[in-house]
């Protein structure tokens, strides 16, 4: 190790940290002989950074190591939907990236970067729970919401924190070649490769809660997924034209009524292909999509993967 040079890696830890998204790159970029990494785990200045989860952090560098290193990681914390980083933090940021540090963040961390402004015109990700609220706060940002994690060169983002593993794993693919990531993989016992176009594999997200608009209609669509769902009949069910009623539906749910459906019968079909051994044609049959080419190009278009490598990953006793 003595005649490598090391690749100079920060961890910038602020207000509200969560544990695994620090924990991550910091053990992945250790230094040790299959990894020519040096870390330092930094704040907005050096001493105590209060964390979530109950944890804390006791850091001993402060943004001074952003000049330092070559990649800065951007852990996840707490609440990001509320306030940005300190002006210092920010401009520290950019300034490490003008100087051609690589900039990478992870879950929530996705906030702080696109508070820089750094992502601006180019595609991000999240954690799931957060996509929504990423995109309305910086709505020049290409929110994806399906994908593992967006390499977009100088800046990367992750969704949650097992993904972050993702974001480290394809670093280090770039950085060292396949056989050094695929030597950290199974240092952490973890897949060697997934796909960052593969879908975040969230929380089947219908129906919505009781008490809002159209919430008995959106019921009363669940309950009828295999039949004929028109515009028409939604609204018919839920006494408004079909103009007000899509109108008032994208308020509520962020989705035409139409996409939602489409999403519904994903999520059905995504339970089907877990819970039962159906044919993916019968599971089109089944969640109104009729065939399993239908089937397959709407799970890809919104899941980016196919119902065969889905239930593969997740049908259960595997």
């Amino acid at each position: 190790m003595a005649d490598i040079r090391l690749r100079r890696v920060a961890v910038l830890v602020l207000e509200g940290a969560k544990p695994l998204d620090v924990g991550i790159p910091a053990q992945v970029f250790s230094t040790r002989d299959s990894m020519p990494y040096e870390v330092r785990v930094c704040g907005a200045a050096p001493g105590l950074v209060t964390g979530g989860d109950g944890l804390s952090y006791h850091v001993a560098d402060g943004l001074e190591a952003l000049e330092w290193a070559e990649t800065v990681f951007i852990p996840g914390y707490r609440f990001p939907d509320r306030d940005d980083p300190s002006r210092a933090v920010m401009d520290a940021l950019i300034a490490a990236h003008e100087r051609g540090a690589r900039l990478a963040a992870i879950s929530t961390g996705a906030f702080a970067l696109a508070a820089t402004g750094l992502l601006d015109g180019k595609r991000a990700t999240t954690h799931w729970h957060y996509t929504r609220a990423l995109a309305a706060r910086h709505p020049l940002v290409t929110v994806d919401e399906n994908v593992l994690f967006v390499d977009e060169g100088s800046v990367l983002t992750s969704a949650g924190a097992a993904s972050g593993i993702d974001l480290c794993l394809h670093i280090l693919r770039r950085d060292l070649g396949v056989n050094a990531s695929n030597h950290a993989a199974r240092r952490l016992v973890a897949a060697p490769y997934r796909s960052g176009g593969q879908a975040q594999y969230v929380p089947r997200s219908v129906p919505e809660p009781l008490g809002e608009r159209f919430a008995d209609t959106r019921e009363w669509a669940l309950r009828r997924l295999g039949d004929p769902l028109t515009l028409e009949a939604l609204a018919r069910h839920a006494a408004v034209s079909p103009r007000t009623f899509s109108r008032r539906f994208v308020d509520d749910t962020g989705y035409t009524p139409m996409q939602w459906v489409m999403r519904a019968r994903i999520d059905v079909a995504r339970e089907l292909l877990e819970s039962s051994e159906l044919s993916i044609e019968q599971i089109a049959g089944d969640v109104g999509l009729g065939t399993g080419a239908n089937l397959r190009q709407h799970f890809q278009s919104i899941l980016g993967t196919t119902p065969k490598e889905y239930r593969r990953t997740f049908t259960r006793g595997e």
